[in-house]
């Protein structure tokens, strides 16, 4: 079974049969939101909204625990995370679609680990390359067989938000390494990592980030929404060709 995390502008498959909702429980609380099963191309799918139905939860308010936690314990065998991000590269513009190879983390405050409370290990994982191997190339072939222009490899920097950074903290993020900037990355892919379930980020660039490009006075969100709704029409033709081959 495929998981499909949607992100910002993504609330939804539109060529998902839908079979049924579930409403799903876990020793970490409700996840955002129910899963919805679907057929998509012959396989079997399950999708969840990361920020909820009605896009009501923060970044920082997710409980990314419980939503790693349900699609595992549904019997999911790979997680395709779609990712609404910031432009900080020269090839990381509005409307290119990425699939990055690394993180780095901002974030603070947030429930980390599945590994901690009383009579808890203390549990060591790698994370040297924080997405799956496989499901990135998987990714990559069906942008490919899909006819869409993909940016192989990227530097994810996940911030706390919900405020988008300033000019300063974006310099700072690309003396860093990174080249992408987002807010719900972490820590989606180090948990899942911890429960050894494949995962990969399928991101989609909205916006220049603070100081670059068109945002290099004020970033003006108006101008967010047309891009976004143009790459998530791509990210679905992706979703599909990966289905197809899956079944296949």
């Amino acid at each position: 079974m495929l998981a499909i995390i949607g992100g910002s502008g993504l609330s939804n498959l539109e060529n998902l049969h839908i079979t049924r909702r579930q409403v799903l429980r876990t020793p970490y609380g409700e996840p955002s939101s129910p899963a919805t099963f679907g057929q998509l191309g012959g396989v079997e799918i399950v999708f969840l909204a990361r920020h909820g139905n009605g896009h009501t939860l923060a970044p920082h308010e997710i409980n990314y625990r419980a939503n790693i936690w349900a699609l595992k314990d549904l019997g999911v065998k790979e997680v395709i995370a779609v990712n609404s991000v910031g432009g900080i590269s020269a090839n990381a513009g509005p409307g290119q679609l990425i699939v990055p190879d690394q993180i780095i983390d901002y974030t603070h405050g947030r429930r980390h680990t599945f590994h901690e409370g009383a009579g808890q290990p203390v549990v060591h994982i790698d994370f040297t390359w924080p997405f799956d191997r496989a499901t990135r190339e998987a990714l990559l072939e069906s942008a490919d067989a899909a006819g869409q222009s993909v940016e192989d490899g990227g530097v994810y920097a996940a911030t706390n938000g919900p405020r988008l950074e300033s000019a300063a903290e974006i310099a700072r993020i690309e003396r860093d390494g990174g080249t992408l900037v987002g807010m719900t990355g972490m820590p989606e892919a180090s948990l899942a990592r911890e429960l050894s379930l494949p995962y990969a980020m399928l991101a989609v660039v909205a916006n220049w980030a603070a100081g670059k490009g068109d945002s290099a006075q004020q970033i003006v969100l108006e101008d967010i929404v047309a891009i976004l709704d143009a790459g998530l029409i791509k990210v679905r033709r992706i979703i599909e060709h990966r289905a197809s081959r899956l079944a296949a």
